[in-house]
């Protein structure tokens, strides 16, 4: 089984990347506040994917 075909690839990606956030936002400043914000802004992101519209393109 490829790791792109897994049901748990995605999932897996956004709860390393939340915890990594989190853990990053307690350890200090300037730079590990950097890394938080991507740490659980980039999760944030990949869960408002889908709700974004899209383009209906008709297909004779």
């Amino acid at each position: 089984m490829n790791w792109r075909q897994s049901t748990f690839a995605l999932p897996l990606l956004i709860g390393l990347l939340s915890a990594i956030g989190l853990i990053s936002a307690l350890l200090g400043d300037s730079g590990w506040d950097a890394m938080a914000w991507l740490g659980l802004g980039l999760p944030a992101a990949i869960a408002c994917w889908p709700l974004l519209p899209r383009s209906r393109v008709r297909r004779p």
